[in-house]
């Protein structure tokens, strides 16, 4: 089991340092109140951890399931004010 290997990119956390390894994101989860680690999102990027560490499952999968259980309250929403405009439209050789 290698629980030193590395996230491709650091996962941000609320308050703290980033995660860095799956023993960072392990030592995130042991460290939430019981409620929350028995929480779905919380079970799940666990399971994906430690299929990670035993070479059972992808990195990539263990940072999705940590990033979901962070974000799990955060609703996206469209802003229409960061819409690229589209300046000018190309014309048609028959408009010409």
């Amino acid at each position: 089991m290698s629980w030193s290997r590395p996230f491709h990119d650091p996962i941000p956390v609320p308050k703290g340092k980033p995660l860095l390894t799956l023993k960072d994101a392990a030592a995130y989860i042991l460290k939430l109140p019981k409620t929350k680690q028995k929480s779905p999102e919380w079970q799940t990027a666990g399971e994906a951890l430690l299929m990670a560490a035993e070479d059972r499952g992808p990195m990539m999968h263990a940072r999705i399931g940590v990033m979901q259980a962070l974000n799990r309250h955060h609703v996206r929403e469209f802003n229409p004010k960061h819409k690229e405009p589209h300046w000018g439209r190309r014309k048609l050789k028959r408009d010409e």
